[in-house]
């Protein structure tokens, strides 16, 4: 008697529940409902910055540095709070062009920047940026927008839409790198809705000014007040929480110890006259660490006579990118180098939180300009140079040879030549 009232309370039991489900229409196993800031299918979306991607050695927050070719050799991008020292080449002509390629990928990328230059107006250079080409793929919404909008809901097994879903990285709102077209300019639309802030020295520095006692130079202390009021004012200093969004700021600063910016290391082969530069970038480095920026320096280091001054403006660098051009050299005329304008030397990369920076394995590269891209490629060499001029120029020698007449050039008959 006990077993059968246990068997009719239990019987009664189920017909509850399953009654209760029949009236709210639905079962026990429910559906999870997507909550704010999640995304149908993709789970919790992770926080992340436009234009950045974690590093895949340390997990250091990267920028692209306008150049997909020159992001790879450094690690994959330009590390977050981090100085890019670019060595000017002899005459200037190719340096210019990574400083504008940085800027112009900030501006692509939503970034905020920050153009200091004592030769030209910074309102001028950002005219002169080349125009991103920009293809299908980048304007294709996210892997999570694309995915609601196709809305392919499993029929059975629905439960295995909440597993996460494979990502190399955060969800961006934009690609990592773009490539540009030197031979055009970026468009105005693309200016007026970047938001940018120009140092310009010599509307900062007036001319009846008082010697100042510290080493730093009138134009350096300026440089400095007016990037860290940025960084501290519109929000960049990572030590403090922001409430909005978080961005990047893009520090560009042009031919940086040249005689225009009053500093005099260009022209004595004193060590204590690079005193000033010295501690500026000991200073901007500081800066840096504690903020949400990356800088790119232009610096004419062929002018610099110290070798010592040299060495300790590397040191004081994260990453140090040289640019050696053929243009007045001999190997402009040589044909080893026909297919190449330079060299480019990767003398060194940033091994954050350690002592010592890293060296590249790479070696040998070369840059070229091309119509519209500028490309960095490893420096091939014919495999025999004499035969390989022996066929290109098979008939200038037969020609050379008619008209030296009858010797060691011609055949008995005269009408051949001789390939030695």
């Amino acid at each position: 008697m006990a077993a059968e009232a246990t068997f009719a309370s239990g019987t009664q039991a189920a017909e509850s529940l399953a009654g209760a489900a029949g009236s709210n229409g639905s079962t026990s196993f429910r559906r999870r409902v997507p909550k704010t800031g999640e995304t149908e299918g993709c789970g919790p979306r992770l926080v992340s910055i436009a234009g950045t991607r974690p590093s895949v050695r340390n997990g250091q927050l990267l920028v692209s540095t306008g150049l997909p070719a020159l992001d790879q050799l450094l690690g994959g991008g330009l590390a977050v709070g981090t100085v890019l020292l670019i060595e000017e080449d002899k005459y200037n002509i190719y340096s210019p062009m990574l400083f504008k390629y940085f800027l112009a990928e900030g501006i692509v990328s939503g970034h905020t920047l920050l153009v200091a230059s004592a030769k030209e107006d910074p309102a001028d250079i950002l005219q002169e940026l080349p125009a991103p080409l920009l293809d299908d793929k980048s304007k294709i919404p996210d892997v999570c927008h694309k995915m609601a909008e196709n809305n392919m809901k499993m029929k059975i097994a629905w439960r295995y839409q909440l597993l996460p879903k494979m990502e190399v990285g955060p969800v961006s709102s934009s690609r990592f790198g773009h490539y540009y077209d030197a031979s055009k300019k970026i468009s105005e639309k693309l200016l007026e809705a970047s938001k940018w802030h120009g140092f310009f020295l010599p509307e900062k520095v007036s001319s009846a000014l008082k010697v100042e006692l510290c080493s730093l130079t009138h134009g350096y202390i300026k440089l400095l007040q007016f990037i860290q009021n940025i960084i501290y004012k519109e929000g960049f200093d990572g030590s403090n929480p922001q409430k909005k969004q978080k961005n990047i700021l893009r520090i560009g600063i042009q031919s940086l110890g040249s005689p225009l910016w009053g500093d005099d290391i260009c022209c004595s082969e004193n060590y204590d006259s690079g005193h000033s530069l010295t501690k500026f970038l000991y200073i901007l480095r500081g800066l840096l660490r504690t903020s949400l920026s990356a800088c790119i320096i232009t610096m004419p280091t062929h002018l610099i006579q110290s070798k010592a001054i040299i060495a300790r403006v590397t040191n004081l660098s994260d990453t140090v990118v040289g640019l050696e051009s053929f243009i007045g050299s001999e190997r402009e005329t040589n044909p080893l180098y026909k297919d190449y304008h330079g060299l480019i030397h990767i003398r060194q990369i940033p091994r954050l939180n350690n002592l010592i920076c890293d060296e590249s394995d790479v070696k040998d590269l070369a840059f070229k300009l091309k119509k519209k891209l500028f490309t960095i490629e490893r420096l091939h060499l014919p495999p025999d140079l004499s035969d390989t001029v022996s066929r290109s120029s098979k008939q200038d020698l037969a020609e050379s040879a008619k008209l030296q007449g009858l010797g060691c050039g011609m055949m008995a008959g005269g009408k051949k030549h001789l390939d030695f």
